[in-house]
């Protein structure tokens, strides 16, 4: 083969740069200011529901009347103690948007932790198994997805009452059969590969295919699934903590301070505003990160940008 040798500067004008492909994989790895504005979105959350009783500046339940409906600090009337405003009994509203991240988190990571874990080892079982297995699992799948999401939801959590343990489980049941409908046609799809043909030729049992075999090669696509659901399920909390059907009314939760303020709406609109926020950033930052998750855990995301 003929080497034929060009000037240094040449070369680079022709391929762009000499560093592209370092900063074709800072790209890959960094895919912008998305990941960036998710992170700061979902660490505030976090931070602010593990720190909560250091952040928040008062007691999230204290009450003063004299103090009630005080506007936020940048407004006429507005004092610095109470940056955000004070509710219709004199309660502090940023302590409690601080301290009602800590019920959206908890809800929406256990409600998709909950969910995922039902969803893959049904998927599983459904897909590997086949058979009468699939089948059963396949019914009951059809029949938890043919009831109405919001329909389910909103009769479950009247039934059940309200409560925190009860929200989770009542979202995990709810969404379980969309893991597990995903798990199932993941697992269709890996079944007839060559390295599952020859592990079961090697004598490999079936719990050990699954766990060495399948879950990696699932496992991207179930997270991407999971950060949709959880920031869904931090939409669907706030909703129910609306309607009244979600966590105790006493306890500070953002769908409850939504629904004490819808009132107050044209006098005094912070008391709704800054929880309604705070929901959005939560639910914009675990979709952003849930995306740069999936393109760090997903080898098949990889090589595609």
């Amino acid at each position: 083969m003929e080497c034929i040798s060009e000037p240094i500067g040449q070369t680079e004008a022709k391929s762009g740069t000499s560093d592209e492909p370092g900063r074709q994989l800072l790209r890959r790895r960094f895919p912008g200011w998305t990941i960036v504005v998710g992170l700061l979105c979902l660490t505030a959350a976090v931070g602010a529901a593990v720190f909560a009783r250091y952040l928040a500046p008062h007691d999230p339940f204290e009450q003063d009347l004299s103090r009630a409906l005080l506007p936020p600090m940048w407004m006429q009337g507005g004092s610095p103690d109470f940056p955000l405003g004070t509710d219709y009994i004199g309660r502090d509203v940023l302590s409690r948007v601080i301290f009602g991240s800590r019920v959206s988190l908890t809800v929406g990571l256990g409600g998709v932790c909950l969910a995922s874990v039902l969803g893959m080892f049904f998927g599983l079982m459904a897909g590997y198994l086949g058979g009468w297995v699939d089948a059963i699992i396949a019914r009951v799948v059809d029949i938890v997805l043919a009831v109405p999401y919001v329909l389910f939801v909103v009769v479950m959590a009247s039934i059940l009452g309200p409560s925190l343990g009860n929200v989770i489980l009542i979202f995990g049941v709810a969404d379980f059969p969309l893991f597990a409908r995903l798990v199932r046609g993941e697992v269709l799809s890996l079944k007839e590969s060559q390295f599952v043909e020859a592990a079961e030729c090697t004598g490999a049992g079936p719990w050990w295919i699954l766990w060495t075999h399948f879950l990696p090669n699932i496992i991207g696509t179930v997270v991407t699934m999971a950060t949709f659901e959880m920031a869904a399920m931090v939409l669907w909390e706030a909703g129910l903590g609306f309607l009244g059907l979600s966590v105790s009314p006493i306890i500070p939760s953002w769908g409850n301070m939504m629904a004490e303020g819808r009132d107050y709406l044209r006098t005094s609109w912070w008391l709704a505003t800054f929880p309604g926020f705070a929901v959005a950033l939560l639910a914009l930052g675990i979709n952003l990160t849930g995306d740069w998750l999936r393109f760090t855990i997903d080898p098949r995301s990889r090589g595609t940008k």
